[in-house]
């Protein structure tokens, strides 16, 4: 029987409706009256990690463990602390731990499916998630783990019936919509993968990566538009031909090829974008500055094909030259709006406004040389930006 008046249950009932700031004052006050006592420091720990005061959190965690160093709960907080702090060693430590002292706890497993998801370890993953399931079958989040790893491994079949199951044990559950949403928009059927991400948000409005992602499968559902998305993230990694041009140099045609196909997919996400943000449907999931960026990328492609047709109108090699190197420029401007770190993103819009700056000072002192190699440069963006901008594949879980 719970006790009405019992602080630790209603500090884990207030981690439950996400509330770690009034689970936190419950949990000072327990502890206020009994410092040593082990559930108190170890929700303390889970209620602070919240609140992204993981220094603070990863030592009331550490003090649960020295308290009680051979009971469960304590390295279980612990490892919790640690993996939404992204201490993967640390939280995997701590996770098998758990598991030695308690094997029948499947949160645990489930934890440690997690971890493995943070490191990459996509069987591992599955492995942890399946041993789970043979403790709970029906946890819908362990379900939704095993089909988030079989969508990393490529496997679409198994990953499409454990995603569906998910949402077949708790309709209700946004992280199972996500996950299928996940699955759906990774084998290419943009549709579902919209429709999933919207019930993801009619359950959890605050749910900000389903937003991002249903904006994508929006994205999608343009056949011009995937087919580039695919040709260019097939072909992000050809900064590597660089080391074979010193013996191939004909390469360089290639690197061309590539540029141009990325700055075409980078126009058709500007013109998907604006005309996305600018119907009646969907203008609500835009931002004003991604709209705002589409409107200038589409501009700057106006602008350069009027300086190229002036340029080669009046004969003025310099003007049309920069007319191409505007047009360009799409591609840093866009790369940058697409980073998702503000200070990569601070860098490649540094770099665009240095080539704007150099294709103008190109065209009006009459050198077309200029702005042809700033034109390169925007161009070649893609390279620099591969190198800077990074995002997990398991963000949103």
């Amino acid at each position: 029987m719970v006790k009405v008046g019992d602080p630790v249950e209603r500090a884990r009932t207030l981690l439950r409706l996400r509330r770690p700031a009034d689970a936190e004052r419950e949990l000072r006050g327990l502890l206020a009256q009994e410092p040593e006592h082990l559930s108190g420091h170890a929700l303390l720990a889970l209620a602070l990690v919240e609140q992204r005061r993981v220094a603070e959190a990863v030592a009331e965690a550490e003090e649960s463990v020295r308290l009680a160093p051979d009971h469960w709960f304590s390295h279980y907080a612990g490892a919790q602390v640690y993996y939404r702090a992204r201490d993967a060693d640390r939280a995997m430590a701590a996770v098998r731990t758990t598991l030695d002292l308690e094997p029948q706890y499947a949160p645990a497993w489930e934890l440690l499916a997690r971890v493995h998801m943070l490191k990459g370890e996509w069987p591992l993953m599955a492995g942890a998630a399946r041993q789970g399931l043979s403790i709970d079958p029906e946890d819908t989040d362990l379900v939704s783990l095993l089909a988030l790893a079989h969508v990393n491994q490529g496997e679409a079949e198994p990953a499409r019936a454990a995603a569906a199951h998910a949402v077949r044990l708790d309709p209700e559950s946004p992280t199972a919509h996500f996950v299928h949403g996940r699955v759906s928009l990774r084998f290419g059927e943009a549709r579902q993968a919209a429709d999933a991400f919207r019930e993801v948000l009619r359950l959890d409005p605050g749910y900000g990566v389903a937003r991002d992602l249903l904006v994508a499968a929006l994205k999608q559902g343009n056949p011009l538009y995937r087919w580039l998305s695919r040709l260019r993230g097939r072909f992000a990694g050809g900064w590597r031909l660089l080391f074979l041009l010193p013996v191939v140099p004909p390469l360089v045609a290639v690197f061309i090829v590539l540029a141009v196909l990325h700055w075409v997919a980078w126009v058709a996400e500007a013109w998907t974008t604006l005309r996305l943000a600018r119907g009646k449907a969907t203008g609500l999931l835009f931002e004003g500055t991604a709209a705002r960026v589409a409107a200038g990328c589409l501009a700057l492609v106006v602008v350069g094909a009027a300086l190229l047709a002036a340029g080669v109108a009046f004969g003025h090699e310099a003007l049309g030259t920069a007319g191409v190197a505007a047009m360009a420029l799409v591609t840093p401007v866009q790369e940058a709006a697409h980073t998702g770190a503000p200070r990569r993103r601070t860098v490649l819009y540094v770099w665009s406004a240095l080539l704007a700056l150099t294709m103008a000072t190109g065209a009006v002192f009459a050198q077309p040389a200029v702005p042809l190699l700033a034109g390169y440069a925007a161009l070649a963006t893609v390279w620099l930006a591969t190198a800077v901008r990074g995002r997990l594949a398991t963000d949103g879980l």
